[in-house]
């Protein structure tokens, strides 16, 4: 599957280099919606949100309401994973959480079958608050203690986020062989044989920057998303 994705900040739609460096705004996202309409599910992160300084939680609910999506930012307590599953979101990517007490209180809350946990990798360590913080935990390490909370990963290779310069393809094999939960790979993702590559281990993808600046067609994406899928 491949997931376009949208990312909130201040109300307008953004793509960031490895989190921190704004590099573009896209369309308002209610247009980027639709034309992300061929695609099964929309991934949309809310940035205000995971950097701890605000909300977009009226688009969030727009976006929700209208298509598929997992959303995820910010999702650090049970009271916000279910606040975000009632305005419509079909699934919730926890990230910081995932390594509190919160965790299993979030899986609670709204079940495991709609909490993704998103294991984002910089420096081959897992970074968590925004990719602000590194732990010392490695993603490989850790995946298999945190299947029965969730249903799925969303792994990020934070080195190449948003730089264009392709993905770890290594990294996702060796998780793909270290659990049986659905993955869901980011960062760097640039061309359609990688996508095809992750595919063909049963990862799907998300993209950003790569359909942003133009360099992934989407009439292609749609085309190959109907093959794989």
């Amino acid at each position: 599957m491949i997931l376009p994705c949208i990312d909130l900040m201040d109300g307008k739609v953004v793509q960031l280099v490895q989190g921190r460096e704004k590099a573009l705004e896209g369309d308002a996202p209610l247009e980027m919606l639709r034309k992300f309409a061929a695609f099964p599910e929309i991934q949309v992160v809310d940035l205000d949100a995971a950097l701890g300084r605000g909300e977009n939680s009226a688009l969030v609910k727009s976006l929700a309401s209208m298509a598929r999506c997992r959303v995820g930012g910010g999702v650090r307590t049970a009271e916000r994973a279910r606040r975000l599953v009632g305005q419509g979101a079909h699934r919730v990517v926890v990230g910081t959480a995932a390594f509190t007490p919160a965790l299993a209180q979030i899986a609670e809350a709204v079940g495991p079958e709609r909490v993704i946990i998103a294991l984002d990798s910089k420096g081959g360590k897992v970074v968590v608050k925004g990719w602000q913080e590194a732990t010392e935990f490695t993603a490989e390490h850790v995946i298999t203690h945190l299947e029965p909370y969730c249903c799925g990963f969303l792994c990020t290779y934070v080195d190449k986020e948003g730089m264009l310069q392709g993905t770890d393809l290594d990294w996702f094999r060796r998780l793909r062989a270290a659990t049986r939960h659905e993955i869901t790979a980011a960062g760097g993702i640039t061309t359609m044989e990688e996508i095809r590559e992750l595919a063909a281990l049963g990862v799907h993808a998300a993209l950003g920057m790569a359909i942003y600046t133009g360099r992934l067609n989407l009439d292609e994406l749609a085309a190959l998303e109907r093959e794989v899928s």
